[in-house]
């Protein structure tokens, strides 16, 4: 029986394939016409404890069908500001084919995806996977920089070597202040005890890091947190582990007195509105332990209104 919709018209969010967002797919990764470029990083072979991020991007995606806004965007009544409105050009290109046990191969896949992205003029956005794929997607900018980056995360991610492993997901900080097109790292919401020695924060403050912690962010507000951010190009990486695992369980190293979700969404917000972020991650999403979807669904709500505030500061 017909009640007068066009075929596929409504487009509900449990129906059809769970793109990001429910933006075009784009197979194509020579033909990207898009402001942002959603790329999936499905690699966990980094962690050192509880896997499963390799599902985070099917996560996300599917969480991320919750806020598909269609044509008219999304008005958010704080702001006065519709985001993600007409003419908005997003596109998901898939996953980085992701070779099992092969780390370099991967990453390199990974990268491959991040420099398409970026010679297509779009601002890649990628999805983790484990930490150490933002070691590809840092590399990819090696001819674009300099760029600064800043890190939400509960661990310092920046160990050298331990057991003759240079790329898993404790090192992504060290590999990314070791590139020359990176001037300097905030690392913001680092916290409690980890497998990081004293000797690892001083070496990230030698390399120019700004080591804050939850508590300190919390006490200074997003204004005085965002001011220490220099005003450079910058690329963000988002550890899910760096929110309070009350609102975010599904990861595979969650650590108590994280950041609630309008705290860290404040200050990208301010970063957004210098209109200078030039590439996002998101990582370590495990749906395994998200108990009840909340992780996903935080993942995906931070990531469509950071990019909305993305592409409005670009009007």
């Amino acid at each position: 029986m017909s009640h007068g919709y066009e075929s596929g018209r409504l487009n509900l969010p449990f129906v059809g394939i769970a793109t990001f967002g429910k933006y075009p797919y784009q197979l194509d990764w020579s033909k990207i016409d898009a402001d942002v470029a959603v790329l999936g990083a499905p690699f966990d072979f980094g962690t050192q404890w509880r896997a499963g991020a390799r599902f985070g991007p099917r996560g996300i995606r599917e969480a991320s069908t919750l806020f598909a806004f269609g044509h008219a965007g999304a008005y958010d009544h704080e702001d006065d500001v519709t985001y993600l409105g007409p003419g908005t050009k997003i596109v998901d290109m898939g996953d980085a084919d992701i070779v099992h046990t092969d780390t370099e191969a991967s990453h390199a896949n990974i990268e491959a995806g991040v420099r398409a992205a970026l010679a297509a003029g779009a601002i890649p956005v990628t999805l983790g996977g484990d930490h150490s794929i933002n070691i590809p997607c840092i590399r990819a900018f090696a001819d674009r920089g300099p760029i600064h980056v800043v890190q939400i995360d509960a661990h310092l991610d920046f160990v050298d070597e331990r057991h003759g492993v240079r790329h898993g997901h404790g090192n992504p900080m060290r590999r990314a202040a070791e590139q020359e097109h990176v001037t300097g790292l905030s690392q913001f919401g680092i916290r409690n005890v980890s497998s990081t020695a004293k000797e690892g924060y001083d070496d990230a403050r030698r390399f120019g890091s700004d080591i804050q912690s939850v508590r300190q962010i919390r006490a200074m507000g997003a204004e005085a947190a965002a001011a220490r951010v220099p005003d450079t190009d910058l690329y963000i990486t988002i550890d899910i582990d760096g929110f309070d695992p009350s609102i975010a369980p599904g990861t595979g190293t969650p650590s108590h007195g994280g950041f609630l979700y309008y705290e860290v969404l404040e200050f990208l917000a301010i970063l957004a509105k210098r209109g200078r972020i030039v590439g996002v991650d998101l990582v370590e999403v495990a749906p395994d332990y998200d108990r009840d979807g909340t992780t996903a669904i935080l993942a995906a709500q931070l990531l469509l209104n950071l990019i909305g505030r993305i592409l409005h500061a670009r009007v």
